[in-house]
C-alpha cells in the first residue's frame, strides 16, 4: 500500500432533509417511521410562547406518539442549562427527541440525547483541551431538528456549542453521531423573527459559509487513520459546493429578509442557506471568526441586544461576525482567487477595491452596516484592555484554529481583535 504523508481522503456526511412550507405538520409521521413512540420536545420559552412547539406536539400526538415538552432551554446554552435539561430528561424514558427553535434548542437536544443515551458527564465529551474529547460509545436515539431561525445550521451539523460559565468561554462537542436523524425546515416558522434576530442569525450562516470555504484544504492535513478521522476535515469539493450556493442565496435574500420580514421568498432562501451552510461547514469546519466569537460571547458584561431576552448577551451570530472582516484580510494570501470569488458570489458587481485584499472585508462591512450588526467589538463593550483575555479565550479553541488556512498565534489574534474594534 502506498504511504502518504498528507491526507488523500475526505469524509462528508449529511442529514436527511424535509424542506418547505408546511413541512413541520408531517413530523408525527416522520418520527413514527424512525421507530419513536415516546418523544421529548426541547425548546426555549420564547419559541414556546409563539406556539410552534405545541403545533409540533399536536402533530406528533395525532400520529399516536406520546409527547412531553421541555421549554426551559437557555438562549446561548450554558453548562448549567444543559445539566438542567439532562436532569429533566433522565426522569423518564424517551426513545426520540425533537429540538424546536434556534441552535440553542437543537444543540441542547443533541446534548440531552447524548447524555441520556450513554452514561457520562458533559465534561467527558467536551472538545479538548477544555474537556476530555471522548467519542460517544455508540449510536444515539432518533433526533428530529426543527429550526425556527435561519442561522446556526445546527439541524445539519454534528456539533453542540455551549458556554462554560466558570471559564467564561464557549466550547462544544463535535462528533458525527450528534447529527440529527432528520431536519424539518419550514420557512413559515421564521416569518415573525425580529429584524435584529434575523440579522444575527444570518451572519452566522454567512460566517459558516465563508469559513468553511476558506478553511485549510483537507489535503493539507497530516494523514489520518480510519479511527482518528474527525468531523471537521477541511475544505473539500462537496463542502465547497454547498458554501458557494449559500453565498449566492445570501447575496440575493439577506437584506430583504431583515428589512421586509414578511417576504416569504427571502425567508425561504435564507432557510435554505442556513441548511446548505450546515452541510458545508459541518464537514469542512469553521475557523478564526468562530474561535474569536466564543470569548466575545463568553466575556460579555453589559451589552443587551435588541430582539433577545433582556440580559447581557452577545448573540452567537453577532459574536462570530465581528472579527470576520479582519480575519479574511489575514487569510487572503492563502488563496486570493477563492477570497475574491467569495466576494463576487456574495455581492455580484460590487465596487472593486484598489487593494484586492480588501474586497471581501469591504463587501462584508457594507452588508453588516446595512442590516444593523454592531460596528465592531467596541460596540458590544470591549476595549483594548480586554485584548489579552480575548486572545486567551480564542487560543482555547484549537480544534477550530487548526482548520484555519494559515497558522495563527497569539500575536495574530491580537492584531485581528484590534482591527475589529471598528469595522467601518
Amino acid at each position: 500500500m502506498t504511504e502518504y504523508l498528507n491526507e488523500t481522503v475526505f469524509t462528508w456526511g449529511g442529514v436527511p432533509l424535509k424542506f418547505g412550507a408546511g413541512a413541520v405538520d408531517e413530523i408525527g409521521h416522520d418520527l413514527g417511521q424512525q421507530g419513536a413512540s415516546r418523544v421529548l420536545i426541547i425548546t426555549d420559552p420564547r419559541v414556546a410562547a409563539g406556539g410552534v412547539p405545541q403545533r409540533v406536539a399536536d402533530a406528533a400526538t395525532a400520529a399516536g406518539l406520546t409527547v412531553e415538552v421541555y421549554d426551559r432551554v437557555h438562549i446561548e446554552p450554558t453548562d448549567e442549562s444543559l445539566a438542567e435539561a439532562v436532569e429533566f430528561a433522565r426522569q423518564s424514558a424517551w426513545d426520540g427527541f425533537i429540538g424546536v427553535g434556534g441552535g440553542s434548542a437543537i444543540d441542547t437536544a443533541k446534548a440531552v440525547n447524548l447524555l441520556t443515551t450513554h452514561p457520562g458527564e458533559l465534561h467527558d465529551y467536551l472538545n479538548k483541551p477544555i474537556g476530555e474529547g471522548k467519542t460517544p460509545p455508540g449510536p444515539l436515539k432518533p433526533l428530529v431538528a426543527v429550526p425556527t431561525t435561519a442561522g446556526t445550521g445546527s439541524e445539519s451539523t454534528p456539533v453542540c456549542v455551549l458556554d462554560l460559565l466558570g471559564l467564561k468561554v464557549k466550547t462544544g462537542i463535535s462528533h458525527p453521531r450528534l447529527r440529527p436523524t432528520l431536519a424539518v425546515a419550514d420557512p413559515l416558522l421564521t416569518l415573525d423573527l425580529p429584524p435584529a434576530v434575523t440579522a444575527a442569525s444570518g451572519m452566522d450562516v454567512l460566517c459558516h459559509a465563508l469559513e468553511s470555504y476558506t478553511a485549510k484544504p483537507y489535503s493539507a492535513f497530516p494523514r489520518h487513520s480510519p479511527e482518528t478521522r474527525v468531523a471537521y476535515c477541511g475544505s473539500n469539493p462537496i463542502s465547497d459546493m454547498w458554501a458557494e450556493q449559500t453565498l449566492r442565496l445570501i447575496g440575493r435574500a439577506f437584506r430583504a429578509a431583515v428589512l421586509t420580514g414578511g417576504n416569504l421568498a427571502a425567508r425561504t432562501d435564507m432557510m435554505l442557506a442556513a441548511t446548505f451552510a450546515g452541510m458545508g461547514f459541518g464537514n469542512a469546519g469553521v475557523h478564526i471568526p468562530h474561535a474569536c466569537g466564543y470569548p466575545i460571547a463568553g466575556m460579555v458584561r453589559d451589552y443587551v441586544p435588541d430582539g433577545y431576552p433582556p440580559e447581557p448577551l452577545v448573540p452567537h451570530g453577532q459574536s462570530v461576525s465581528l472579527t470576520a472582516p479582519a480575519t479574511f484580510r489575514f487569510t487572503y494570501p492563502t488563496d486570493p482567487d477563492r477570497h475574491l470569488r467569495a466576494a463576487e458570489l456574495l455581492a455580484p458587481g460590487a465596487v472593486r477595491q484598489p487593494d484586492p485584499r480588501e474586497q471581501l472585508p469591504a463587501v462584508l462591512a457594507e452588508l453588516m452596516r446595512d442590516i444593523g450588526i454592531p460596528n465592531g467589538t467596541a460596540a458590544v463593550g470591549y476595549t483594548e484592555a480586554d485584548t489579552e483575555q480575548l486572545v486567551a479565550g480564542a487560543l482555547k479553541q484549537q480544534r477550530l484554529l487548526n482548520v484555519a488556512p494559515r497558522a495563527v498565534g497569539a500575536e495574530d489574534l491580537a492584531a485581528i481583535f484590534r482591527e475589529s474594534r471598528t469595522n467601518w
